[in-house]
C-alpha cells in the first residue's frame, strides 16, 4: 500500500516490524496508524487489513512489539466512527471454526480510537468486505447442509420398519425444505423438485 505518511518519521521501523509477521502469500492491503494526541502514554497503535487477517501491532516503550490477530472468519461485527480529523474503529471477534454458522461463546471487543482518518476508513472497508464474504460463504454451506438434509435418501436396513421410519423422515425433510422455502433460501421450483424427490424416495 503506497500512502505518502510512510515518510514520516517514526513510521518505518512499525511498519517494517508489521511486514516482518506477515505469512507467505500474505498480502498487506491497508493500515493505520494512531495519531499522536491519542498515544500520550504509549506507543501508538498500528493497525493492518491483510488478505488474510486483522493484524494490531503494539509497539513497546523500551523496544519490541506485540501482535494480535484476529482472523476475518472470527469478525462478528466491525463499526466505524469517523470525527473532523480522526476515526475510532470498533471490533467484535469470536472464536469460529473456519465456516461455523455460529461463534464460539466469549467474543472480544477491540476499541482502536484515533486512527487517522483516511488510512482507517481504508481499514474499515477491508473489513466490511471481508465479513460480508464470510458471512455469505456461511450462509451457502449453510444452504447445502440444509439441502442435502431435506432432499438426501435415507437408506433404511430393516423392511419391518422402513414404513414408519421413512414416513417420518420423509416429513422431516419436508419440513426442512419448507423452512428453507419459507426463508428465501430455496426457490418455488427447487422447493417441488425437492419436494417431489422426498415423496418419490
Amino acid at each position: 500500500m503506497s500512502d505518502t505518511t510512510t515518510n514520516e518519521a517514526g513510521l518505518a521501523r512499525p511498519l517494517a516490524q508489521l511486514r516482518s509477521v506477515l505469512i507467505p502469500g500474505e498480502t498487506l492491503e491497508a493500515w493505520a496508524i494512531q495519531m499522536r494526541p491519542f498515544a500520550l502514554n504509549h506507543r501508538r497503535l498500528l493497525v493492518a487489513a491483510t488478505s488474510g487477517r486483522l493484524v494490531v501491532l503494539t509497539r513497546k516503550l523500551l523496544g519490541g512489539f506485540d501482535v494480535a490477530t484476529i482472523r476475518w472468519q472470527d469478525l462478528e461485527e466491525v463499526t466505524l466512527r469517523v470525527g473532523m480529523l480522526s476515526a475510532d474503529l470498533m471490533l467484535r471477534a469470536g472464536k469460529a471454526t473456519d465456516l461455523a454458522t455460529l461463534a464460539a461463546q466469549g467474543s472480544q471487543r477491540i476499541e482502536l480510537k484515533g486512527l487517522r482518518k483516511e488510512q482507517g476508513q481504508a481499514v474499515y472497508r477491508i473489513c466490511q468486505s471481508q465479513d460480508q464474504a464470510w458471512r455469505e460463504k456461511r450462509r451457502v454451506r449453510e444452504l447445502e447442509e440444509l439441502r442435502a438434509r431435506s432432499g438426501g435418501i435415507q437408506v433404511t436396513s430393516s423392511p419391518a420398519v422402513a414404513g414408519v421410519a421413512g414416513d417420518d423422515d420423509a416429513v422431516r425433510r419436508l419440513q426442512e425444505a419448507k423452512k428453507l422455502l419459507d426463508a428465501k433460501l430455496i426457490t418455488d421450483s427447487e422447493y417441488e423438485a425437492i419436494k417431489a424427490k422426498i415423496v418419490s424416495s
